[in-house]
Order: C-alpha cells, then structure tokens, then sequence
C-alpha cells in the first residue's frame, strides 16, 4: 500500500480502534517500549506517516504534560480519523490494562493485612527495579554530556529538598529554560508538513476548557464537600502537571490519594508493581486507584472517574497545541528547550526512585537482593516486565517462608 501523507485523513475509527487495541493487548515495556511498537507499526508498517513526522510528535509529547505515549497514539487518532480516530486510539490502547488493574484492586480488597503478604512486598520490589530501569534508559539517551547529566542531577534534588507538586513543575520549568540558553542544536531540514484535521478556533476553545478547569475544579472541590469532586480535582490536575509519563506520576498521586486517606500506601504501592504486569499505559494505574480507594465513590464507578480525569488533560492539549505544531516544531529554540526538560524528566525520575518507592519497598538485604535481580532481568536480560513481576513476586514469597 502507497504512504499517507503525514496528517491525511484517510482512514475510519473502526480502522484505529482495531490497531490500537492490538498494542493495547500487547505493548509490554512501558512508555519508551510503546514507541517503538507505535514506529514499527505506523511508520514502517502500515506507513501512516513518515519518520520525521513521528519524532516531530513524540517531540511535542514529550513537551506536554500528561502520559507521552498515550499523547502519541491520541495525536496518531486525530491524524488519521480525527477526533473520532482520537478518542478510539485513546480506547483501544487504555481500556485493556484499565479493566485487568480495576479487577486486580476488587483482589486486593479482599486480602486484609497487606503488610503481611509476602508477595505483594515482592510487587513492591520489583516497582524499585522498574523505575530504575527508565532511569538508567533515559539518562543514556537524553543525558549524553555533562552539562544534561549535570542537570539532571539537579532537577533530583530539588523535589527531594522541598517536596511538592509545584517544585516538580519548577524543576521542568528550569530545566526548558537552561535549555533554551545553554543547549542550543542545529537548524533542520523542512519535513513534511502534517495536516492536521481541526481548526485554531477549536484549539483555542480546548485550551481555554483546559484552564478553566485546572482552576476551577480546586475552588469547586473547596466550595462543595463532595468525593467526586475531590477525586475529579487531584486526578485531573496530576495529569495536568506530570512531565515525563507513568513513572514520573508516582510521586504526585502518592501525595494526592495517600496523606488524606484514601489508600495506604501498601495498597498503593502494590498496584503500581500490578501495573508493571499489564501492556498498555502504565496512567491506568489510576483505574486501581480509584477501584481501590476505601471512601466512596470507589469500586467500578472511582476507576471511571479517576481514569477519565487523568487522561482528560492530555485530550485538551493536544487539541490545542497540534494545530500550532507544525511551525514550532521547525525552531531551533524550541529544539532546544525540549532538550532541559528531557534532562530535568531523567532527574525527577531518579527523585522518585529514592522516594517513595525506594524507601518503601527496600527493607533489607533479601529485599535488595530480589530488587537487583529483577533489574539484571529487565535491562541486560531483557526480560518481559510481566515475567519479572511474576518472578519477584514469588521470590519475595518463598524467602518469606525461609
């Protein structure tokens, strides 16, 4: 079959669903992992758009708040099939993994003590292995050189330092303007230009619905006492802040749903390993959340509810940014603020593997142990992350009986 050119509308949403529900099904790995199985099956594949086109997106998710390899298959929607193409590519590749966590929280609730399951410790453990291994990709490919590697280190300490969701959104901030003054690239070539299916004035309009309810969802859950509300609010605006992907939101949901109460921090943390288990974006973590929260509305109708406020974000921005792209994403000044804040991402990451999933999960040295060899299996071995989570699951049980 001939190329598209890259942004033609030529395809349907039933065409997008059934694509993205087989990475759905599939697409083990994790963010980094899901763009390449994106690449190999829309650029080399099936030939929707050209190479430069597609690091031209993952460029501007990158840039954006919110999931960035949901946002790649959401733009990759919009390009073929619209806003339609949007929301089945959004389906496709999140309701899988949705479904298995929600489902895994209705097993967790039925477990009582958690911190005396062996093997829930062991989900713990390998979270450890997981993060680390996205630290360690990450910094060799977007830390190349002193100076990224150097502030990456930086944007680790200043979340450490002062731990809060605004120093985190300071450190990304930083991290494009140093950038943008200190590592400028190289002009490039035109690429092709991407048609993109929507108008300016739909995209000022989701800009504008983005804001407002950024805004304006904290002085509505302040103003009316109500669950849902706060649920909608801290899920909305996690995913309205995180720079970076799933490993990146661990740090700001931990801080939204866990001093208030509304889930330990053993039932937390034992869900984002479940997460690790599944293929599909590693934001339906927000699914278990909600499913397995103790104040109502939880069950079925929290993971709907957390699940549509964290992912709502990425829609509106995309909506609003993609028809601006193409003629930022030929800057070099824009080139070069996206390379800081690649760093400043590496340094948060590296935050969040000390806490909370260090410190909560390493108790020992049987702990460290089972940790290292998951993170021998992940990135020299290149084991399954399921795999690994199975394993580490039954190593941290069988030492528990020794």
């Amino acid at each position: 079959m001939a190329a598209n050119k890259p942004g033609q509308r030529a395809g349907s949403w039933p065409e997008v669903l059934g694509a993205f529900t087989k990475l759905g099904l599939t697409s083990f790995g994790g963010p980094v992992a899901h763009l390449g199985y994106f690449r190999e099956e829309f650029v080399v594949r099936r030939k929707w758009l050209d190479e430069a086109s597609y690091g031209d997106i993952v460029a501007l998710c990158q840039f954006l708040p919110g999931p960035a390899s949901s946002q790649v298959g959401i733009t990759l929607g919009i390009l073929r099939a619209g806003l339609p193409g949007a929301l089945a590519a959004w389906l496709g590749f999140t309701l899988p993994s949705a479904l298995a966590l929600t489902l895994f929280a209705y097993g967790v609730a039925e477990l009582g003590d958690l911190s005396r399951s062996a093997w829930l410790h062991g989900l713990k453990i390998v979270a450890v292995a997981v993060v680390a291994q996205a630290v360690w990709g990450m910094a060799r490919s977007l830390c190349p050189d002193r100076p990224r590697i150097t502030l990456a280190i930086g944007a680790a300490v200043l979340p450490l330092a002062l731990p809060s969701t605004w120093a985190q959104v300071g450190v990304i901030v930083i991290g494009g303007l140093i950038g943008w003054r200190l590592l400028p690239g190289e002009a490039r070539a035109d690429t092709a230009r991407m048609q993109v299916p929507l108008s300016r004035g739909v995209a000022a309009g989701a800009l504008a619905l983005f804001v407002v309810l950024l805004v304006g969802l904290p002085l509505l859950a302040g103003a009316v006492p109500n669950q849902a509300i706060n649920l909608f609010d801290s899920f909305y605006r996690s995913g309205s802040l995180v720079f970076g992907g799933g490993h990146v939101v661990l740090p700001l949901l931990q801080q939204e749903v866990v001093p208030p109460g509304w889930i330990d921090n053993d039932r937390f943390l034992a869900g984002y390993g479940a997460a690790q288990a599944v293929p599909g974006p590693l934001f339906t973590f927000s699914a278990y959340l909600g499913a397995a929260m103790g104040p109502p509305p939880n069950g079925w109708l929290g993971a709907l509810i957390c699940l549509l406020a964290i992912f709502l974000p990425s829609f509106l921005l995309l909506v609003g940014a993609l028809p601006f792209w193409d003629g930022l994403r030929q800057r070099v000044g824009v080139q070069a603020a996206l390379r800081g804040i690649n760093a400043a991402v590496v340094g948060l990451l590296l935050a969040a593997l000390y806490t909370p999933v260090w410190t909560s999960a390493i108790r020992g040295p049987r702990d460290f142990m089972i940790g290292l060899g998951a993170f021998l299996l992940l990135v020299f071995w290149k084991a399954p992350p399921w795999l690994v989570v199975v394993l580490g699951a039954l190593a941290a049980a069988d030492i528990a009986r020794l």
